[in-house]
């Protein structure tokens, strides 16, 4: 069953706007039209949601030695990784850990004057 597309698109926004290091509180047009579009090439809640729990974990344990990433401001950053899910899905053992590891109701301040 195909799920609804205004559900679809409120869930993966959600989770887009609520990731720690995500600048959007409130999502843009253009992520938007890059939600419907994940929507119409049918891929699910579920790769999305390991996507995004791949990037904030690489983005949380990367080496403390390096300069500070700016903030997520487009859904587009996510691309590239929801493709890598596609194409070498992790196992599901694994996004259970990185859940785990990676707390989304931690927000990490994206306002510039903090850095």
């Amino acid at each position: 069953m195909k799920p609804d597309r205004d559900a679809y698109l409120r869930r993966l926004l959600a989770l887009y706007c609520g990731l720690p290091h995500a600048a959007a509180r409130r999502p843009f047009p253009p992520d938007r039209r890059i939600a419907e579009q994940l929507f119409d090439r049918g891929i699910s809640l579920e790769t999305i949601e390991a996507a995004f729990l791949l990037a904030s974990a690489r983005r949380m344990y990367r080496d403390s030695q390096a300069p500070p990433l700016t903030p997520i401001r487009s859904l587009a950053y996510f691309l590239p990784v929801i493709d890598e899910v596609l194409h070498q899905p992790p196992d599901p053992g694994y996004v259970s850990y990185l859940r785990f590891k990676v707390d989304l109701n931690v927000q990490i301040s994206t306002d510039s004057s903090d850095r």
